[in-house]
C-alpha cells in the first residue's frame, strides 16, 4: 500500500519551487515561478511578502495538480535571514521583507562592533555582526518607525523569517513557529541554550513575545488549510535552505559535509552534537541529525564560483555557454602554470581579506583562453579545499567524502579534479534539488512516509561518485601553485597573509 507523497516548498531568493515526492523517490509534480526584486536604494534589497505568498501558493497548487495524488505531509525550506513583519490579526505585511543580501545595517553593525558587542554575539550565536543576519534588520525597522516599535511592544506585531511567514499564512494565522536552523541565523538565538537569548533581544531591541516559537525541524508546524490546497496538509518539516540541503544529502553524522555550487558556493560541515567554534572566521550554525533533531555545523562560502565562468562567458567572450567549460578543460593536458584567483569580491575563509582583488598568474606567450577557462574551474576546487581544510582543522574531524550539488556540480571534469585536489571521494546525487529533498525528508520522516532515515536515503540514488585521480606529489604541486597565486594576489592588493590560513 502506498505510504503517500510529500509536498516540498522551496522558497528561494528569486523564486519559489514546489515538488511532490513519492515514497519511492520519484518526482510526481513540480512547478516554479519567479517574483519581483526591489532595490529602493544602493545596497538595499527587498521583497513583497504578499507576492512571495501568492507565488508560493500558486506553485504548490500546480505541483499538487500535476502529481495527481494525495499529499500526506508538507515540508518548507526557505531563503534564510530574510525577515518579515506582519499584523497577527489581518496577516497583512507591515513592511516589505528585508532580504539577506541587504546591506542597510552596515553602519549599525559597525557601531555595535565598536561598542564591544561582537564577542558576546559570537559566543552566543556562532555568527558575526553583519547585515546578512536578521537581528540588525529588525532593530533598524523599529528604530526607524516608532509606531511599529510601539505596536511591537504591545504585541500587535509578529516577526519571522520566510518559513514563519509561510507557516502563518498556510495555517491561517494559527501557528507562529520556526525551527532551530532558521532561528540560528537571526543573531537572536543562543546556540547553547537552543532558545531566544534575552541578552541578544535587548541588544537588538526585539520583544520576545513577537518572535515565533522554536520547534524541531522535523515535527508539528500545524496544518495547511483545506481551502488553500484542496485538502488539509500537515506541515511536518521546516529548515533553512542550506541546512535542508545538508539533510537531503544525507550528511547526518559528524565529519560529513556538502558543497552547493552556484554563483558562489556554500559548504556546510556537520560537527554532530558538539558545537565547534572556528579559528578561521567560519560560522557555527544549527543543523539537523538524521531524524531532524538538533546538531551543529560549520559553514563557509566561496564568494565567486560559477560567477567566474559567467565572467569568462559574458565579460571576455571565451565561452558560448557555461557547459562548454568542461570540454575546454578536458582538451588541455595541464594548467600550464596558470592560476586564476577570482577575488572579485575579496577573499573569504581562511584568507579573510575583503579588499583583495582578482589576479591571474603564470601567464606566458603560450597561454590561451582555454587555460583561463580551466583556471576558473580549478579555482572552485582550490577554494573548496581551503574551506574544507579549515573546517577539518577546527573540528578535528576528517571527511572521507564530500557531497556536491548545484549547477557546476554537473561538470564531470570539475568533479574529477575536485576529488583529486581534496584526496577524497566526491559524490553527486541524481536528485539535484537537494534543498527541496531535505525539506521533504524532514516532513516525510515525521509523517511516516519514510520509516527511517535509511529508508528515505535509499529512495534517492546517487548519480556519480568521483575518486581521486591525482597522486600525492602532483596534488602538492598544484596546491603550492595555488597558494603562491593567492600570496601574489595579497601582495598585489597591498595585503599580508593571515596566519590562520595555514591548512596543512
Amino acid at each position: 500500500m502506498s505510504r503517500g507523497a510529500v509536498l516540498a516548498i522551496d522558497q528561494g531568493t528569486t523564486g519559489s519551487s514546489a515538488l511532490v515526492f513519492s515514497a519511492g523517490g520519484r518526482v510526481l509534480g513540480r512547478a516554479y515561478s519567479e517574483f519581483t526584486q526591489y532595490f529602493p536604494r544602493p545596497g538595499w534589497v527587498e521583497h513583497d511578502p504578499e507576492e512571495i505568498w501568492s507565488v508560493t501558493l500558486r506553485v504548490a497548487r500546480e505541483a499538487m495538480a500535476a502529481a495527481g495524488t494525495a499529499v500526506r505531509a508538507m515540508g518548507v525550506t526557505n531563503q534564510r535571514e530574510t525577515v518579515v513583519v506582519w499584523d497577527p490579526e489581518t496577516l497583512e505585511p507591515l513592511h516589505r521583507a528585508i532580504v539577506w543580501q541587504d546591506r542597510r545595517t552596515s553602519g549599525l553593525c559597525r557601531r555595535l562592533r565598536e561598542s564591544g558587542a561582537e564577542e558576546m554575539v559570537r559566543r552566543r550565536t556562532g555568527l558575526l555582526l553583519d547585515p546578512y543576519f536578521s537581528g540588525t534588520k529588525l532593530r533598524w525597522l523599529f528604530e526607524r518607525d516608532s509606531v511599529l516599535a510601539s505596536r511591537a511592544e504591545a504585541g500587535e506585531v509578529r516577526v519571522g523569517t520566510i518559513d514563519s511567514w509561510l507557516v502563518t499564512r498556510l495555517t491561517g494565522g494559527e501557528v507562529h513557529a520556526t525551527d532551530p536552523t532558521n532561528a540560528s541565523r537571526t543573531l537572536l538565538y543562543d546556540l547553547d541554550e537552543m532558545d531566544w537569548s534575552d541578552e541578544l533581544l535587548a541588544l537588538m531591541r526585539v520583544p520576545r513575545h513577537i518572535l515565533p516559537e522554536i520547534r524541531p525541524s522535523s515535527g508539528d508546524f500545524g496544518t495547511a488549510r483545506g481551502e488553500l490546497l484542496g485538502s488539509e496538509v500537515p506541515i511536518c518539516g521546516v529548515a533553512g535552505d542550506q541546512q535542508a540541503a545538508l539533510h537531503g544529502q544525507g550528511c547526518w553524522e559528524a565529519g560529513t559535509g556538502k558543497c552547493t555550487y552556484g554563483t558562489g558556493a556554500f559548504l556546510l560541515f556537520n560537527t554532530g552534537a558538539e558545537r565547534v567554534d572556528s579559528r578561521h572566521g567560519l560560522l557555527t550554525t544549527a543543523a539537523c541529525d538524521a531524524t531532524g533533531g538538533p546538531a551543529f555545523a560549520l559553514e563557509g562560502s566561496i564568494f565567486i564560483a560559477g560567477a567566474a565562468i559567467q565572467w569568462l562567458r559574458d565579460g571576455l567572450g571565451l565561452l558560448e555557454g557555461a557547459a562548454e567549460s568542461e570540454e575546454v578543460a578536458r582538451g588541455l593536458t595541464d594548467n600550464a602554470g596558470v592560476y586564476l584567483v577570482p577575488a572579485f569580491a575579496g577573499l573569504g575563509a581562511p584568507w579573510w581579506q575583503p579588499d583583495a582583488r582578482g589576479t591571474i598568474t603564470g601567464l606566458t606567450r603560450g597561454t590561451t583562453g582555454e587555460h583561463l577557462v580551466r583556471a576558473a574551474l580549478e579555482a572552485m576546487a582550490y577554494g573548496t579545499r581551503d574551506l574544507l581544510g579549515s573546517m577539518q582543522r577546527d573540528a578535528d574531524l576528517r571527511a572521507t567524502v564530500l557531497k556536491v550539488d548545484g549547477g557546476a556540480a554537473r561538470n564531470d571534469w570539475l568533479m574529477e579534479f575536485l576529488s583529486g585536489i581534496l584526496g577524497i571521494e566526491v559524490s553527486r546525487p541524481a536528485m539535484v534539488e537537494t534543498t527541496a529533498l531535505g525539506a521533504a525528508g524532514l516532513a516525510g520522516l515525521h509523517a511516516g512516509v519514510w520509516r527511517s532515515p535509511e529508508d528515505f536515503s535509499a529512495a534517492f540514488a546517487r548519480d556519480s561518485t568521483f575518486r581521486p585521480g591525482i597522486g600525492a606529489r602532483e596534488r602538492r604541486r598544484l596546491i603550492s601553485g595555488w597558494e603562491r597565486a593567492v600570496e601574489g594576489t595579497l601582495a598585489a592588493s597591498g595585503l599580508s597573509r593571515n596566519p590562520s590560513a595555514d591548512l596543512d
